[in-house]
């Protein structure tokens, strides 16, 4: 998958912008940014056909629906009129509500508990200077390089 575009549909998301959906954003800022998502300038009314290419909500839908076949129905009723973006974005917000639930509250638990957090970023550091070190040693010896101590 290729980047996500911004809820005004004009660049990639940008937290200086302000036109991203951040991880940490509350049940109100989520719908706040679904609601402000460009979706096809030229749909007036629901009962018009609209276009879905280049439809931020339809990006969002194919890149966090788990059900294609519902996103692909929303497709075809869009195409043909009688789906409106209200609707449309209902839909978006539910899933990202859905999806965003559990990573705010995992956020919210590791925020009370930063002796915690600390212990993960320790572990994960010995971890990776573990792992480099090892690799450091297997290119040095690839390369018949040695080190005298």
């Amino acid at each position: 998958m290729g980047r996500l575009p911004s809820i005004d549909g004009k660049t990639k998301m940008s937290k200086s912008q302000s036109n991203a959906i951040m991880l940490s954003a509350s049940p109100d800022e989520i719908r706040q940014a679904v609601h402000q998502m460009y979706t096809d300038p030229n749909y007036l009314r629901a009962s018009d056909p609209g276009t879905v290419e280049g439809n931020v909500v339809f990006t969002y839908l194919d890149a966090f629906d788990e059900n294609e076949a519902t996103v692909a129905e929303l497709k075809a009723q869009y195409r043909r009129g009688g789906l409106g973006d209200v609707a449309l974005k209902q839909r978006l917000e539910t899933v990202l509500q859905h999806m965003l639930a559990p990573i705010r509250e995992r956020r919210t638990a590791c925020a009370r508990d930063p002796e915690y957090v600390l212990n993960v970023l320790r572990e994960g550091t010995r971890r990776a200077r573990a792992i480099t070190e090892a690799t450091l040693q297997e290119v040095r010896s690839g390369l018949g390089l040695f080190l005298l101590d």
